[in-house]
């Protein structure tokens, strides 16, 4: 065949795509006038993991599996948006890694709020400015974002889903190579996060290193600042129309961010391979065994814990202490269900959702 045939081929295919699609957004109107009447959630993270996993246990190649997820993905956005135009508030500025995870799970039709800090975003969710809310709960080289976890504690939100993404940096400047570059800016983390990449790079040059609040911010800098760059995330340099020199220039390929998706009085069905995000206020904290026999009743009950953080009580005298716990399973399977009621007294029930691998 040739080119221009291939061609042709391609386009007759898209020509395809494009009925289909807007077959099934036809069907989907159809699905959110039943929710509608009905009241019923629009995002059902559970149903959209069942598709995903019919796909790819269809899938013979040559699209692999995180190809599959990104498209459908979209195609799940631009459903829900038909259903029900959303509003997601995310941790901000624009072009942060919470906004990639905002738009990776919402894609690029729904309508964004951008906030300045982790409780803004809580309390969009809270009182309905936002549908949604993007923030951040763990890195898996920093640790856990305790500020997220008090806030879990302290207000009246629901965890609807997780999701993880890769933590990748890029090296965007206009300058046309390394040795042009006088100055850098970033954010700290990311400084000791490309350290190797800068020492190998600059070991001549050695550019001045700039600290600014968030990478986003560096992006908008550096393109205003020819003789800069600016070590930031690939969405921000796009933002900004900042042409990236290097990718993935982070020292460690295998950083990862967990974000939890805030909703409002939101209950997922079960997926059958789900998490569950709790919080326990244990009475006498400070006597010996009050935590042990606690965690006891979920071993008896052949449930894993996957995570437990102690937070203080803000406030008190004493040194007493609640606490973050996940698990596996889902809050209505019988044996998670026996045991949240041994402790309905304890326990405050912050949302199962679908694990995200």
């Amino acid at each position: 065949m040739t080119l221009e045939e291939i061609r042709k081929d391609i386009d007759s295919i898209d020509d395809q795509l494009l009925v289909l699609l807007n077959q099934r957004m036809q069907l989907v109107h159809k699905v959110g006038e039943i929710k509608r009447s009905t009241k019923a959630l629009i995002y059902r993270p559970e149903r959209e993991k069942q598709i995903l996993d019919r796909m790819n246990s269809q899938n013979d190649g040559p699209l692999n599996k995180q190809a599959i997820e990104a498209i459908f993905l979209e195609i799940f956005a631009a459903a829900r948006n038909i259903e029900l135009p959303e509003r997601v508030a995310f941790l901000g500025p624009e072009g942060s890694f919470t906004h990639q995870a905002a738009e990776s799970r919402f894609g690029a039709m729904s309508e964004y709020m951008t906030l300045p800090t982790i409780k803004s975003v809580f309390e969009a969710v809270d009182t309905g400015r936002a549908k949604f809310g993007v923030i951040p709960i763990e890195n898996n080289q920093e640790g856990i974002v305790y500020e997220t976890v008090d806030l879990l504690n302290e207000m009246n939100v629901n965890v609807a889903a997780e999701l993880k993404i890769p933590v990748h940096f890029a090296l965007a400047t206009e300058a046309e190579n390394p040795s042009k570059i006088k100055r850098i800016y970033s954010k700290d983390i990311a400084f000791r996060q490309c350290r190797g990449f800068l020492n190998k790079y600059f070991e001549q040059t050695h550019p001045e290193e700039i600290q600014v609040e968030s990478t986003s911010k560096a992006a908008k800098l550096a393109a205003e600042d020819p003789e800069s760059a600016a070590i930031c995330s690939e969405i921000a340099a796009k933002l900004f129309s900042l042409p990236i020199l290097f990718n993935n220039i982070e020292d460690n390929g295998q950083n990862r961010t967990r974000f939890y998706i805030l909703a409002k009085e939101f209950v997922n069905g079960k997926s059958g391979n789900d998490k569950t995000t709790i919080i326990a206020r244990l009475p006498d904290t400070d006597k010996p065994g009050i935590l042990a026999g606690f965690l006891q009743d979920f071993k008896k009950a052949g449930i894993n814990l996957t995570k437990i953080e102690s937070r203080p009580y803000k406030g008190s005298e004493d040194f007493n202490f609640w606490f973050f716990i996940e698990l596996e399973g889902f809050f209505k399977d019988e044996n998670v269900e026996k045991v949240f009621k041994k402790h309905k007294n304890t326990i405050k029930w912050l949302g199962s959702y679908v694990k995200n691998a």
